[in-house]
């Protein structure tokens, strides 16, 4: 890993922008902390620019309480190349929902899976560079989206202890077994009008998570349309669980 720049923020955090490889990223870490502090994994569903007013809300947010917060850009998103098999699924994706049809399963697996495959690897790469350093210290949280890519880190990283999943991304079907393997605690996040995600296939993938702990918080209105005490409710799930 090598950091690229770095700035203090307004409220004291540290921001570092950095590369791992040819993956770029960004770290923020409290201002005024005096021991390593637990590191949360903010998901996105891609462009790190386009993302970055919300990304670092949350991340700010989040060192407000204590936390650092990391996160990377995901394959085919942002300056990474893209991929023409996940153009042509987001195309048949996009055909669907336009003219108001069920999507199917297979343009789903051919979107996402291939996703799964390459992000998670990268972000279990990014905590092996990220835990060693002097001001992050575990437990480890992963919250946000793609929902998918939180289920499966969930199942193979060990070394995340809680998740904040937002149901706002479609999921294959064939994950829904692996989803049965999740034992983490859970708090998941539900725009209950959200256009472009399938609310009934979310409170099925709720159902089938293994969790002995696992909270759904659904809330009315479309995908950018979470509640600010969402946020709050969140540090909180994540002070029970990382601290």
């Amino acid at each position: 890993m090598r950091f690229t720049s770095e700035q203090r923020l307004d409220d004291g955090v540290l921001e570092r922008e950095f590369t791992l490889g040819e993956i770029p990223g960004i770290l923020w870490t409290p201002g005024a902390a005096s021991a390593p502090a637990p590191l949360i994994l903010l998901g996105h569903p891609g462009g790190l620019h386009r993302m970055y007013p919300r990304l670092a809300a949350r991340a700010r947010h989040a060192a407000a309480e204590g936390f650092a917060a990391a996160t990377i850009e995901l394959p085919g998103s942002g300056d990474r190349p893209r991929s023409a098999a996940a153009e042509e699924a987001r195309a048949d994706l996009h055909r669907a929902l336009e003219a108001g049809e069920p999507v199917d399963d297979e343009i789903v697996e051919r979107l996402v899976l291939p996703l799964v495959e390459k992000a998670v690897p990268e972000w279990r790469a990014a905590l092996d560079v990220l835990l060693p350093l002097p001001e992050i210290g575990g437990p480890v949280g992963y919250a946000g989206g793609v929902i998918a890519i939180g289920v499966r880190l969930a199942v193979v990283e060990p070394r995340i202890s809680a998740a904040l999943l937002f149901a706002g991304s479609y999921v294959p079907r064939a994950m829904f077994e692996e989803a049965r393997q999740v034992t983490i605690p859970l708090l998941v996040l539900l725009q209950w009008d959200d256009e472009g995600n399938d609310r009934q296939l979310a409170l099925d993938l709720f159902d089938a998570f293994g969790s002995t702990e696992k909270t759904l918080h659904a809330n009315m209105g479309g995908h950018t349309g979470v509640p600010r005490f969402e946020g709050d409710d969140g540090n909180r799930f994540f002070a029970r669980h990382l601290k």
